[in-house]
């Protein structure tokens, strides 16, 4: 065992902690193989490892956003229904916990990408995903583990608000934070301060507040991260990697102590880091600057990596030393939004 591998496996044996993982890329292949059987869904493939392909990155990558957004459409149908969300949440924090010793996680996902178009009723949808949270919690019991729900940024401004209000109303039930992802409309700025009073709802509801932005679209990008820090004011970032391009903008991240959620696999592959160079460099910069980050695998079975696996590539490429390692993996389980087990 080499020595980045040596001391991902110490780390693991403490806990580690994964704070950045859609629903739709953290379940096995093999699982939602049967769940889309049992549903009767119409594949466009008949065998399984055509479907494996289906569902997971392909290792050289793929091109860009659009491309992966494509693949989460058929996870996202297969998981739409009350019993494919439960069955979902319980295998992705029991795989979790089994294959990676993972005790702090938490799942993000949209409901409303999961019930059809109004087919499914919402609020089953997500009381299904919290029976299935309890499940894998009596199961698992030194795993802590929350829920977040996504807004989207195709969706419209009272779309987006039903969202924040069912995560209200089921915070009580394993919901703990909110999010934003998806496409951007015409592939132009989306327009983040207009979120601010859901936003601010949510916050005053005791939820916590991580925003996907920083990921990709250059310039535009880097001045993204400004006005979703300055305007919603959230304790996390998902991704947020442009930011290491702009000094200022890792001093307003350092000052505002925000956490950003780095997912190392997922951007090379998607292309958002060219190379593990300008990955140890976008690693380096933040670390040498006091910008605080976690590491997450972004989906592990749609990425086909795991959380070991991200904390063993940044040791091997120099991006962290043993310490930073350590520090990054307390971090995760400091800057959860999910609450200790008491």
């Amino acid at each position: 065992m080499d020595e980045s591998a040596a001391l991902v496996a110490e780390l693991s044996r403490e806990g580690l902690a994964e704070l950045h993982t859609h629903l739709g890329g953290s379940v096995d292949p093999a699982v939602m193989w049967t769940i889309a059987h049992e549903q009767g869904i119409a594949l466009p493939v008949k065998d399984y490892w055509d479907f494996v392909e289906l569902v997971t990155v392909d290792p050289r990558g793929v091109k860009g956003l659009p491309e992966l957004d494509a693949i989460y459409k058929w996870t996202e149908l297969i998981q739409s229904s009350p019993l494919a969300v439960e069955r979902s949440v319980h295998g992705a924090i029991g795989g979790a916990y089994r294959t990676q010793t993972i005790t702090t996680l938490e799942l993000r996902f949209n409901p409303m990408k999961r019930n059809r178009g109004g087919e499914q009723d919402l609020d089953h949808i997500i009381m299904a995903a919290s029976r299935g949270l309890d499940k894998a919690r009596l199961e698992y019991p030194k795993v802590r583990a929350g829920l977040i729900l996504m807004m989207d940024r195709t969706f419209t401004h009272e779309q987006n608000a039903v969202i924040v209000e069912k995560a209200i109303r089921y915070s009580d039930r394993g919901i703990v934070g909110v999010d934003i992802a998806g496409p951007r409309p015409d592939g132009g700025r989306y327009p983040y301060r207009q979120l601010a009073p859901l936003v601010e709802t949510a916050r005053a509801a005791g939820l916590g507040v991580t925003i996907h932005v920083g990921e990709e679209g250059g310039r535009h990008g880097i001045e993204e991260i400004g006005e979703v820090v300055e305007h919603l004011r959230p304790e996390r970032i998902g991704h947020g990697i442009l930011a290491a391009q702009d000094e200022e903008t890792m001093r307003v991240l350092r000052e505002t102590e925000t956490v950003l959620e780095i997912c190392p696999s997922s951007n090379l592959l998607t292309g958002a880091l060219a190379d593990e160079g300008e990955l140890k460099e976008t690693v380096r910069a933040f670390a040498d600057r006091g910008v605080a980050f976690t590491i997450a695998t972004d989906g592990p079975e749609m990425m086909q990596t795991h959380l070991r696996d991200e904390l063993a590539l940044l040791l091997r490429i120099g991006a962290l030393g043993r310490d930073e390692a350590e520090a990054v993996n307390a971090r995760g389980h400091s800057a959860a939004f999910v609450r200790p087990r008491g």
